[in-house]
């Protein structure tokens, strides 16, 4: 893969100007850490269409049909519950494909394997959520 250049510029409600810049090989996973950052900045609102167009072209080069329920459910659903029926709607509605609800569930079971999601409830009732990946900061100080 060639080395590529990636800079997003974004304002926040308060005018504050965030400038975020990526250099070298990158990939998907890395596209959508940008991506997530630029949301937490408040950058991501209902602008015109040129501000979004980085955006567009790397979630129309997400190949596998996991790779956009994975960035559904960042978007989607960062704090809250959720359940397959809800994924399997967004997907259909947020990507204009069809996906069987046995490859949601497929899906979300591997997610929750991997440690990305948390599982509650039995049989239909089951209930996912994204774990955070938050670093916690510890107080305690370290001596020499």
């Amino acid at each position: 893969m060639p080395a590529r250049r990636i800079r997003v510029e974004v304002s926040d409600d308060e005018g504050n100007k965030y400038s975020i810049a990526l250099e070298g090989r990158i990939n998907r996973e890395k596209a959508q850490r940008l991506l997530d950052m630029v949301e937490l900045l408040g950058g991501i609102s209902e602008a015109p269409d040129e501000h979004f167009e980085s955006s567009r072209n790397l979630i129309e080069g997400l190949q596998s049909k996991y790779e956009k329920m994975k960035l559904l459910l960042k978007k989607n659903f960062p704090l809250v519950w959720f359940s397959s029926h809800e994924v399997q709607s967004l997907y259909e509605q947020g990507f204009k494909e069809p996906i069987s609800l046995s490859t949601v569930s497929t899906y979300l079971s591997r997610m929750t394997a991997q440690g990305m999601l948390l599982k509650n409830g039995a049989g239909n009732n089951l209930r996912y959520k994204l774990v955070s990946s938050i670093p916690q900061i510890s107080s305690k100080r370290q001596t020499p």
